[in-house]
């Protein structure tokens, strides 16, 4: 069976650490429903974007959204087919994790993976190679030079070894590891074992992200990963190679410390960027604790609270500031709903009235 070698490092756990904090301020963010809507379809278009671009794709990020958006872009047909490929796999992921639930219970199959490899590569790959384990041997050659960087296992080995990662994901031990440790082990070894002809980076990672989902680590789909490995694609080609490429006498004694403490420290940076960006737009998460309940605002009563978090206090002079585009009145209405919320206070008379946080 599949035990994977690895050290937990004081990298590893510093990353782990961030990526613990940033979950608890996104998943306790009073955000309103527009604003998460916005977030996941943002997230989305970075992860497409930037999934596909790691792997070749040319088109730019304002291409990928036009496709999105049902729009025509100028381009091959295999680079547009490859973006409408990869949201199909994210709708998919969507529909496992609903179908399935978040819990320990859950059983991950060969057939999710494979289903996942037949979305990524639909009208791509002939329908011989889509959706089914590659038959022949492959190998990674450096595109610049022509040198083989690695080989992967001989196809022979391929459904053993995913049979023997699968068992390992739905294992007790698998249980009891982070979610996003995880989900980092999971992406390195379908990378390694590289089980299709083409798209085993989408698939290692769309397989990655679900196990993670599906250890109720979605964190409101907030996120993107691919973001950060398509930054630098050099680094996380060669952190992959490095590992695969060690000189071992069993596979299973590689050790993917080196890959784990690069993974981490990715997703603990994206999810810092979200957790700022989160913290920017949303009232003091201690709002929830105060209330008992988070407390949905629109974007005009975010803006109030910002001022007031940054100012201390607010007069009526100051609407012009904040809201030139819109009357007293309308900002006065939204003023009533955070007073009746009990967020902020309202002190003196109408005219020279001064607002403060409660």
């Amino acid at each position: 069976m599949f035990i994977p070698k690895y050290t937990i490092t004081n990298k590893i756990l510093k990353n782990v650490g961030i990526v613990e904090a940033a979950r608890e301020v996104i998943m306790n963010a009073p955000l309103v429903p527009a604003w998460e809507a916005k977030f996941r379809k943002e997230a989305i278009e970075r992860t497409i974007h930037h999934g596909t671009h790691l792997e070749g794709n040319p088109l730019s990020e304002d291409q990928v959204k036009d496709i999105l958006d049902g729009q025509e872009v100028t381009a091959r047909d295999r680079d547009v087919q490859e973006i409408i490929n990869y949201r199909n796999v994210l709708k998919f992921i969507d529909a496992v994790q609903t179908q399935i639930g978040s819990s320990n219970a859950y059983n991950f199959t060969i057939e999710t993976m494979l289903e996942i490899h037949r979305l990524t590569t639909e009208k791509i790959l002939s329908s011989e190679s889509s959706g089914k384990f590659r038959v022949r041997q492959v190998v990674i050659k450096n595109t610049k030079t022509d040198q083989i960087s690695y080989t992967p296992p001989p196809a022979v080995e391929v459904p053993f070894l995913i049979e023997d990662l699968v068992n390992w994901i739905n294992s007790d031990e698998a249980r009891q590891i982070h979610p996003v440790l995880k989900a980092g082990i999971i992406h390195y070894e379908i990378a390694r074992i590289h089980p299709f002809v083409d798209g085993n980076g989408r698939v290692s990672r769309a397989v990655a992200t679900l196990v993670m989902f599906l250890d109720s680590y979605d964190i409101r789909k907030f996120f993107s990963f691919e973001e950060y490995f398509d930054e630098n694609p050099m680094q996380y080609y060669l952190t992959l190679q490095a590992v695969s490429n060690q000189l071992v006498l069993d596979t299973h004694e590689r050790d993917l410390t080196p890959w784990l403490e690069y993974f981490i420290e990715g997703v603990a940076i994206e999810l810092n960027k979200v957790k700022e960006k989160v913290q920017r737009i949303s009232v003091d998460v201690r709002v929830k604790d105060k209330l008992g309940e988070q407390v949905m605002l629109n974007e005009r009563q975010m803006a109030i609270m910002e001022f007031l978090h940054r100012y201390k206090s607010m007069q009526n002079k100051d609407f012009r500031k904040i809201f030139p585009e819109f009357s007293d009145d309308t900002v006065l209405r939204e003023m009533k709903f955070l007073k009746q919320k009990g967020l902020i206070k309202k002190l003196g008379g109408t005219k020279k009235a001064t607002y403060v946080l409660k």
